[in-house]
């Protein structure tokens, strides 16, 4: 069924702490998956919702699992099986965010790049909900320190995702762990014959919603392609970013190496651009992102692993340096920018042996790419405009959630006595269970650091560096 668009939180019969929350967050009005899915869910059944990037459905699921959950129980209620470590930890900070007025309220994630140990010794303190990718959700299992006999919901999120990464036998493994009788939620961007098959093996009667025309439908991005040759690969992505870079990018490439090659060539130009791919550990990722959430980068180049579960506000630019293997990918990228109604610009490198490729892409999207001819003279405007600084910096604070570190906790540490600094100079604020990240106006961030190395967070003293 297609949903139609609700009119606001109100009409779902949520709590009063909830409702209050999600307008604080600023959310309005209620996405087309939302609208469809958070009743059915609040009534228990299972599901299968079809949308697409950016439709809201995080807060889809979210929303009626934090209307059930028992505060008053430490037993584990709801899981949530996610493909990568950054969806996890974007799924994490939704319910977090969603559920900050639950008191006690305990969301654990269960993903590589972290050590099991503790992890471990969270469990056995007792969680109300877990995030995790499928695979070290089996490792807890195999090791006993995982009991997933008092989960009442299961939620895979980008189940067709999972499967395309080889995750069937574990999926499998953790369904098969879970009580009989339970809510099992499917969310996908696709429904093909593996999607219908799991739901044959691990759903009862379960409702489908298919999300035609979700916020991505009406997104305005400008899709463009230039056709280069290999050698020219470097030289003209540095033009088109100059012309076309205001605020952040992300630049996609297919290899590794391709990458670093990319990321060198534009450090080289002067400017702020740094890397992401598998091989950096969760503690890496962490500090890359969070900078390049905070606009201390502008430019994060980056392989398929940051495809997905990457949210970042106000992305107004995407490059992939490499066409993708397949037209799914070039979806999920492009989708990263124009969210939320804002406009966006998506710039494809192909050679001439790719024409295929993108008639492909164009017959998936049903949107044309538009040709661009890239002019010969880089303007001095516009390559003064490519090496500008970013507007931020970010500090790192070796104190986080397992040190009862909260972000206002390091707001008013910032904007106290001690530190001195505005509200309007202190940008985004997160909270790792070891580490936070704050970041702050650049021209001030030296003394930042300074005032919160010489000062207190909570009574402590907790270090302080530029990132």
């Amino acid at each position: 069924m297609v949903a139609p668009m609700e009119p606001g939180f109100e009409s779902l019969g949520i709590s009063l702490d909830l409702r209050e929350v999600v307008a604080e967050l600023g959310y309005e009005r209620l996405t087309p998956i939302q609208a469809a899915a958070v009743p059915l869910l609040l009534e228990g059944k299972d599901l299968i919702g079809q949308s697409k990037t950016g439709s809201g459905k995080t807060a889809a699921f979210a929303i009626p699992i934090l209307e059930r959950v028992d505060l008053g129980s430490r037993q584990l209620q709801a899981i949530i099986l996610c493909p990568t470590r950054e969806l996890c930890a974007q799924v994490g900070r939704e319910i977090r965010k969603l559920g900050r007025r639950h008191a006690s309220l305990q969301v654990l994630l269960l993903s590589g790049g972290e050590p099991l140990r503790p992890q471990a010794n969270a469990l056995e303190r007792g969680v109300h909900i877990a995030v995790g990718t499928p695979g070290r959700v089996v490792d807890h299992l195999s090791r006993g320190t995982l009991d997933l006999r008092s989960v009442q919901t299961v939620v895979l999120d980008e189940a067709d995702r999972m499967l395309d990464m080889g995750f069937q036998e574990e999926m499998d493994q953790v369904l098969a762990a879970l009580p009989e009788r339970r809510q099992t939620v499917l969310f996908s961007a696709t429904f093909d014959d593996s999607i219908e098959k799991m739901s044959l093996r691990h759903q009862r009667a379960a409702e489908r919603i298919t999300i035609e025309d979700g916020p991505s439908a009406d997104v305005e991005i400008h899709e463009l392609v230039i056709t280069v040759s290999a050698a020219e690969k470097l030289e003209v992505q540095r033009r088109l970013l100059a012309e076309y870079l205001h605020g952040s990018a992300i630049v996609f490439c297919n290899m590794k190496v391709t990458v670093g090659e990319v990321a060198n060539d534009l450090r080289a130009a002067g400017v702020s651009v740094d890397s992401l791919h598998g091989d950096l550990d969760q503690y890496q990722r962490d500090r890359i992102m969070a900078r390049f959430r905070n606009k201390s980068i502008r430019v994060l180049v980056a392989t398929d692993v940051a495809a997905r579960g990457i949210d970042v506000e106000e992305l107004e630019l995407v490059v992939n340096y490499d066409l993708p293997h397949s037209e799914e990918v070039y979806v999920h990228r492009v989708g990263r920018t124009g969210r939320a109604g804002n406009h966006g610009v998506a710039l494809s490198l192909a050679t001439n042996g790719q024409r295929g490729k993108l008639r492909a892409i164009e017959a998936l999207t049903g949107r044309p790419i538009e040709p661009l001819k890239v002019s010969g003279v880089e303007s001095s405007q516009n390559t003064e405009r490519l090496r500008r600084a970013a507007p931020m910096k970010t500090i790192e604070i070796a104190g986080g959630r397992k040190d009862k570190v909260r972000p206002g906790d390091i707001l008013g540490a910032l904007t106290g006595e001690a530190g001195g600094l505005d509200g309007n100079q202190i940008g985004k604020i997160e909270i790792h269970s070891r580490h936070g990240f704050v970041a702050v106006a650049s021209e001030v961030a030296q003394g930042a650091v300074d005032a919160l190395k010489l000062g207190k967070i909570k009574g402590r003293r907790f270090n302080a560096k530029l990132l």
